[in-house]
């Protein structure tokens, strides 16, 4: 069994920022300080818990998510982060946890949220393109420069999506792509033990990017084994 709850303690707050630094590594991605100012000014702020005991006392934080709000009038969020524990991937939580980001942006009126990602990660690419339906709209070198964690040291290229909650896209027609990018498919793990080979697939990857944004193209979905679809 599973909740999300509103984290609106102390407690539970660095219970959060602990998570990220072990999902994110030495160079934190957000402290409780920040974490705590976005839950009191209304954003989002919430924790994913394994309550397989039944005991919400005892209950385990495997996840977490923050949002906060954009420009006024433009009925958007930014998703700063989502994570889940390594061990807790692969079951579905994932997409639970970004449903229920959904529902309560719905619920305040929100119809659009934006976010970034690293487009090396293909279980990344694979989940906010093909499973949650987001849009690629930028693509960005070296967005936060150079910073451990998620990079693991390397240039933090980064591709911009926005998912508009009342319209998700579908995968592009196969008679419509006109190119594809191949990514590796575990890119993570490469950088632990062939962090040179890692950062040879980021130029690469940049390369065919910059030549398919170049030629008027755009990136219109992903698919395990294939990579970027590319559509006129």
């Amino acid at each position: 069994m599973r909740t999300i709850r509103d984290l609106d303690t102390v407690e539970q707050i660095l219970d959060a920022q602990a998570l990220f630094d072990s999902i994110r590594g030495p160079e934190r991605v957000i402290d409780a300080g920040t974490l705590r100012a976005l839950e009191q000014s209304g954003n989002y702020v919430v924790g994913l818990y394994d309550d397989e005991g039944g005991d919400d006392d005892a209950a385990r934080m495997v996840g977490a998510s923050v949002a906060f709000f954009g420009e006024p009038g433009k009925r958007t969020m930014h998703s700063h982060i989502t994570a889940l524990l390594p061990e807790y991937r692969g079951r579905g939580w994932g997409r639970e946890l970004k449903e229920h980001q959904r529902q309560w942006a719905f619920s305040r009126e929100v119809g659009r949220i934006t976010w970034t990602f690293d487009p090396l990660v293909a279980r990344n690419a694979h989940f906010f393109l093909t499973v949650l339906g987001a849009r690629v709209t930028g693509y960005t070198i070296n967005r936060y420069g150079i910073f451990g964690g998620g990079d693991a040291g390397d240039e933090s290229d980064r591709l911009d999506v926005e998912w508009a909650l009342a319209d998700i896209a579908k995968p592009p027609a196969s008679d419509a792509v006109v190119a594809t990018v191949e990514i590796p498919s575990d890119v993570e793990s490469m950088r632990t033990t062939d962090p040179d080979a890692a950062h040879e697939w980021r130029l690469r990857l940049r390369a065919d990017i910059e030549q398919q944004l170049a030629e008027g193209r755009r990136i219109a979905g992903f698919e395990a084994g294939r990579g970027y679809l590319f559509t006129a």
